[in-house]
């Protein structure tokens, strides 16, 4: 099966088993989370949204989703850390 990797602009083969949804506006878009990411987890996928409709704390925390589970951290580097977390914790639940 083929999909469309937007964040790459091209049809790849397989998709990532955890997504990571970071808004546009967020605290988190000051680094660069979704290179981050992709290169530590390559069974991860990472889309940077125009907003993920979480206004009020989009503005005081940097946050993601993670396989819709939001994680969030008082700093961006906390914040990936927590990122991190759950997303280990994702990857052990799939190949369980």
């Amino acid at each position: 099966m083929k999909f469309w990797d937007y964040n790459k602009e091209k049809e790849t083969d397989s998709h990532g088993v955890v997504l990571v949804e970071i808004c546009d506006s967020n605290l988190l878009s000051t680094i660069d989370a979704e290179g981050i990411l992709e290169e530590e987890y390559p069974a991860v996928d990472v889309l940077i949204s125009d907003c993920l409709s979480y206004c009020g704390l989009c503005a005081i925390k940097p946050y993601a989703l993670v396989n819709n589970k939001r994680v969030f951290g008082h700093s961006a580097e906390q914040a990936m850390d927590k990122i991190r977390k759950q997303i280990d914790e994702e990857l052990a639940a799939f190949t369980e």
